[in-house]
């Protein structure tokens, strides 16, 4: 490494709680650009397996609807009646998940898990809406269910998008 190079870079040491300087490793950062996330929560890996669910069955929903509104054969709005029941139940386990982080998160760091549970929250509602109006006979569900299918589809997977990227709320420079 040349000498300016080392004027861009700097060392800085880590070291656990209790342990001793001689016992810290050095990591080198770029001085310039120090972007640390300051808060970068990821989901527990339990309610990442219960987010899972309700974004895999209410787009198998939206298929199985889609399936239905071609070829009108019954059992596909049937699949999908199931289907949303099984989101519908998965997604109130990681709606109360969220609910839980929620409360437990400092007033500082809110916004992003609100907003996430907000989404989440809306294709639920919106889940259940779908729920009854497939609750109908099968001629009577189409095109509303179809749409509600495809509406909370969209929203599920940008709940889905919200909570496995992380939430990030600043960066310290």
């Amino acid at each position: 490494m040349t000498g300016s190079e080392n004027k861009e870079h700097a060392v800085v040491a880590l070291s656990a709680p209790g342990t001793s300087s001689r016992s810290s490793h050095a990591v080198r950062a770029d001085a310039r650009v120090a972007h640390v996330p300051a808060f970068a929560r990821r989901l527990h890996p339990l309610h990442a397996m219960l987010l899972a669910f309700p974004v895999a069955l209410f787009l198998g929903a939206l298929a199985s609807d889609y399936a239905y509104w071609q070829s009108y054969h019954i059992q596909w709005a049937n699949f999908s009646s199931w289907l949303i029941a099984g989101g519908l139940l998965f997604g109130g386990f990681a709606l109360l998940w969220a609910l839980v982080d929620l409360v437990r998160i400092g007033a500082g760091n809110r916004r992003p898990v609100l907003v996430y549970f907000g989404v989440l929250a809306a294709a639920w509602v919106l889940g259940f809406i779908n729920a009854l109006v497939h609750a109908k006979d099968a001629w009577a569900a189409m095109p509303e269910g179809l749409i509600l299918s495809a509406v909370v589809a969209v929203l599920a997977l940008a709940a889905g998008w919200l909570g496995y990227s992380g939430f990030r709320t600043r960066e310290v420079v």
